[in-house]
Order: C-alpha cells, then structure tokens, then sequence
C-alpha cells in the first residue's frame, strides 16, 4: 500500500515509517496538518490510507479529516490519538475517520488494521466499477439500478439490457441487429422495429437530461453520445 503518516512526533513518524517500509508499504511522513491536505489533494490517487494523528499543531487531525471528507475524497483514515474516551471516538469517526487507535499500542494492531481497511477499501471499489456512467445517467450493474441526475428511474428487464448495451460501447453506432443480440435472449422472435419502439420506452423513462444521450444514426440504429 501507499500510506500517508501525518504525525507531529518526528521519533514515532520515523519508527512507523521504518515499520512499515519493511513490511513493503510506500510511506510518505507529513508533520502537519496543512501538509497532507495539500499532499492528497495534489495526487487524490495516490494513498491507500492515511495514519492520521489527532494531536496536530495548527490544523487538527480532526479538522484534516473533515476538510478531507468536504473535498470528496473517500481515502480511508485511520486516526491516532492518546484520548481513549467514547466521545473522543466518536467525534473521530463523526470527522469523517474509518478507524480510531488509541496510544500507545501494538504495530501488530496498526499493521492488523490497515489490512482491515484496505479489504474495505477494495470491496468499496469493486461495488464502485460496477457502475457504468455516461453524463447524468449511472447504472449500477450489481444492484441493478438505473439513475439519472441522481432521480431513480424503473426500468423493465428489456429496457435495462439495452441501456446497458449502449453504455458499454459509448460513442459506436449500434445497428438494430446488434442491439437484439446483446439485449434479447437468443430465439426470441422479435424484428428490428421492436428495439425502436424500446429506444421510445427508454427515452420516455429516462427524462430530457438521459434521452439526449441517445442518438438516432439514420439508417443504422442508435448511439449514446460520449460523455
């Protein structure tokens, strides 16, 4: 993993960075707060955790997590702090941490962690590329749910198929036959006027914002517009 420690104390940020280093991670040591704010808004990519101290001068470890979570970024936290009171915990997580570690403790624990977040991390990303997105409309493949501009939109079996076909080849031109066999069983009976009257369907259900990002090619079929 590549890890972000943002500790004020140089003796522990170092231990913790030669721990770590030797169990293969990347490490990279902030002494600030205002630090790794601009560290992980310069590579928003770039951590698979942050190892986040409370204690920080100038801006807190809980004021970083806050301003981390306002900017969007869903880098996982791991917060350290000596308080071990259930409301320091709780206002921790309340700040946008994904774990809480009280000092002193265990690198066996640290170490245990980060692996317990990173699994997270990665199941999180997984249900996440199973969306397929083009401009305002997301349909996520797991749950089967279709959005457009963040509104739910009802789709039946056939018309989800189709949306689908469309999304997973954005900008092609599609022709009708195509289009019946990627979204109808094969055998099924059904003629080339039968996607047009779906594409109708389709564009009808998913409003003036997803409708636009179909479009007709004359004398081929149809094509979503790139976003």
């Amino acid at each position: 993993m590549h890890l972000l420690i943002v500790e004020d104390d140089p003796r522990l940020g170092r231990l913790l960075q030669r721990l770590l280093t030797q169990e293969r991670h990347v490490v990279d040591v902030a002494t600030r707060g205002e630090d790794a704010l601009e560290c992980v808004a310069s590579a928003p990519d770039l951590f698979d955790v942050v190892i986040l101290d409370v204690g920080l001068p100038g801006i807190s470890g809980l004021d970083v997590a806050r301003r981390l979570r306002a900017a969007g970024s869903r880098v996982p936290i791991l917060m350290l702090t000596a308080r071990d009171g259930l409301g320091d915990r709780v206002d921790g997580l309340d700040a946008g941490a994904d774990d809480y570690l009280v000092k002193p403790f265990a690198f066996e624990e640290l170490s245990a962690r980060l692996r317990a977040l990173s699994r997270r991390a990665s199941e999180t990303s997984r249900e996440t590329t199973n969306q397929l997105v083009s401009g305002p409309i997301i349909l996520d493949e797991t749950r089967r749910h279709v959005t457009v501009a963040g509104r739910p939109v009802e789709l039946t079996a056939r018309e989800f198929s189709l949306l689908e076909c469309l999304l997973r080849h954005p900008g092609h031109a599609l022709s009708r036959d195509q289009l019946l066999d990627m979204a109808w069983p094969f055998g099924v009976a059904v003629t080339q006027n039968t996607v047009d009257a779906f594409i109708t369907f389709l564009r009808r259900k998913l409003g003036p914002d997803g409708a636009a990002r179909i479009e007709t090619v004359r004398g081929i079929g149809y094509r979503l517009v790139e976003a």
